[in-house]
């Protein structure tokens, strides 16, 4: 059975580490406005800490956007549970986000190999297995994540299949094995979402997600060439634009039923 991740109305509206341009990365304030704001998809990375807990948080070490550092995967919870966004906010467990808004959907980059398998028991404990799409930069961890769950998910293209059919390596018979993969859609940067390989990933039976968009002009130049998604920061600014375009499909403001 095909997962029902992409199943609601387009273009898909993603709100990138939960809104950045509105409140710190991937932080609870931060997916709680986009969910005010009437946001259905929620874009997210995991990480897993040394005794295997899944956190919504981006990068590998806590330097960056943390008062505390140190490699996630070197450290136990209650360490990172410590450490505080921009010195305030908390970092959130993925389960727990899955949890406050049921009838949100994620869409999740692994962003280490560590994060594997502890997603795949968050995935399991809440059976959010529809309301997910699993993505990676990582060909191998995307493979990883795809042989250890026994049940189909919504995945992305990988960046070796990208690769495949933006130089014309893949041709016909591409769109059915894809799917029956459960790859259902491929996420590319702004920057290479030319006509031509839009084309291409058409016709590969896939949907089109674009990151990062921040930009009004580029947001519609890329609605303009019908992709079916588009990542943003700025959660007010893409909200604003699909209303002008009569395309905005987003929730009642605060949407937690399932």
């Amino acid at each position: 059975m095909l997962s029902r991740f992409l199943d609601q109305p387009g273009p898909i509206a993603f709100a990138h580490r939960g809104g950045a341009a509105h409140g710190p990365e991937n932080s609870w304030a931060a997916f709680e406005q986009a969910v005010d704001l009437g946001y259905r998809y929620l874009e997210t990375d995991v990480q897993a800490t040394a005794d295997g807990t899944l956190i919504a948080f981006h990068d590998r070490t806590l330097d960056r956007v943390t008062d505390s550092s140190g490699r996630i995967a070197d450290m136990p919870y209650g360490a990172v549970a410590a450490a505080r966004i921009g010195g305030t906010e908390p970092i959130p467990l993925l389960e727990d986000l899955l949890g406050a808004w049921p009838a949100a959907r994620f869409n999740i980059d692994v962003k280490d190999e560590p994060a594997i398998q502890p997603l795949v028991r968050v995935l399991r404990r809440t059976v959010a297995w529809d309301r997910v799409c699993v993505t990676s930069f990582s060909s191998r961890r995307l493979h990883a994540f795809r042989c250890c769950v026994d049940r189909q998910t919504c995945t992305t293209l990988s960046p070796v299949g990208l690769a495949a059919v933006r130089s014309g390596a893949w041709a016909g018979g591409m769109s059915g094995r894809l799917a029956r993969a459960g790859v259902r859609c491929a996420q590319i940067p702004a920057r290479v979402a030319s006509p031509a390989f839009l084309g291409l990933l058409r016709r590969a039976g896939l949907q089109i997600h674009v990151w990062t968009v921040n930009e009004p002009a580029l947001m519609r130049q890329l609605l303009d060439l019908d992709v079916d998604g588009i990542m943003t920061d700025d959660t007010v600014a893409l909200r604003d634009v699909l209303t002008e375009r009569a395309q905005w499909h987003g929730a009642p403001t605060g949407h937690r039923g399932g």
